[in-house]
Order: structure tokens, then C-alpha cells, then sequence
């Protein structure tokens, strides 16, 4: 019998956090994601990758294909997660600026992560006999196989995996 317990193994699952009701708590999430992709955008125009790379959390085991066929988390995304994930997108639809996958997945990836939610950011790449320019490259967040935002084709094969350690084995 083992003497100690993994973080995971000795946590007592969490409640279900509620969804932010009302419209002065809907504004302030759209608020929040408008924030966090304006400073992902900025991350991405203009520091190079490998310098903020830990602000999306530690490399996780690389599952095979895309969403629903491995990785950490087997938990189902619950509602939060897919509200957070609605907030980004209408946040991105009010800025002026053209906001691909990666700002999203970033922003809701750090989203998740201050409500201490799992999700792991996946950065894919296209195989080499489908690359055509300047969508070789994909990025999602996903939970318990099921992708929040980022919805592609399943051409897209993950490169780099990334989650917080502190949510590691977690459930959504």
C-alpha cells in the first residue's frame, strides 16, 4: 500500500462553478477576454515564442491525432468551459483586429486556468503534403477529448501539448 497520495488522488472532486449570471457578469468576462487576447496578440507579434512559452503552462504527454483520441484529461468540458469558450470568441468579434486560433486558445486557456479549470492548449501543424502557406499551423484548447475553441479539420497533427500544473489530472 502506498504512503502517499498524488495531488489528483487526494483532492475531493470540486463542485460545478457556476455560470456568471446576468449581464454585468457576462460584460465583465467579455471584458476579461478582450484583455487576454490583446496581450496574446502582443505576445505573438512581437516576442518571440520560446520566451513566453511558459506563460501557457508545462508540456503534457502528446496523445495521437487530434481532439477525442487521448490526453490528460478524461473528465467531460463542463459549462463553464464552453462559456468561457463563447465569451473569447464574441470578445474577439468586438476588437479591430484580425484574431486567429492561437490568441484565442491562449486567452482561454489562461481563462480556464484562473478559475482552475483543465484544458490543455494544443499547437498542431499540418503534414507536409497538405501545407499550403499560411494555415500550416493550428491551435485549440481542449478538455476531456472535446475541443473548446479552435475548431478545425482533423488534418492537423499536435506538436506541442501545454497545461498548468496545478491542473494536471484535474477535472473539468
Amino acid at each position: 500500500m502506498r504512503a502517499s497520495l498524488t495531488r489528483a488522488e487526494a483532492a475531493p472532486p470540486r463542485p460545478a462553478a457556476p455560470l456568471p449570471t446576468g449581464p454585468v457578469a457576462s460584460r465583465l468576462v467579455t471584458i476579461e477576454a478582450m484583455a487576454l487576447l490583446l496581450v496574446a496578440r502582443a505576445l505573438i507579434a512581437w516576442v518571440p515564442f520560446v520566451r513566453w512559452r511558459a506563460l501557457l503552462g508545462m508540456r503534457v504527454a502528446p496523445a495521437e491525432g487530434r481532439a477525442g483520441t487521448g490526453g490528460v484529461s478524461r473528465a467531460a468540458p463542463d459549462s463553464l468551459g464552453r462559456y468561457l469558450a463563447k465569451a473569447v470568441d464574441r470578445a474577439a468579434g468586438r476588437l479591430p483586429l484580425e484574431l486567429r486560433c492561437l490568441p484565442r486558445a491562449a486567452a482561454l486557456h489562461w481563462m480556464l486556468r484562473r478559475r482552475n479549470r483543465y484544458g490543455q492548449l494544443v499547437i498542431a501543424a499540418l503534414p507536409q503534403e497538405f501545407r499550403r502557406g499560411r494555415d500550416d499551423l493550428h491551435a485549440w484548447v481542449e478538455a476531456g477529448g472535446k475541443v473548446l475553441i479552435g475548431q478545425g479539420d482533423d488534418q492537423h497533427l499536435p506538436l506541442l501539448r501545454l497545461a498548468f500544473a496545478a491542473t494536471i489530472g484535474d477535472e473539468c
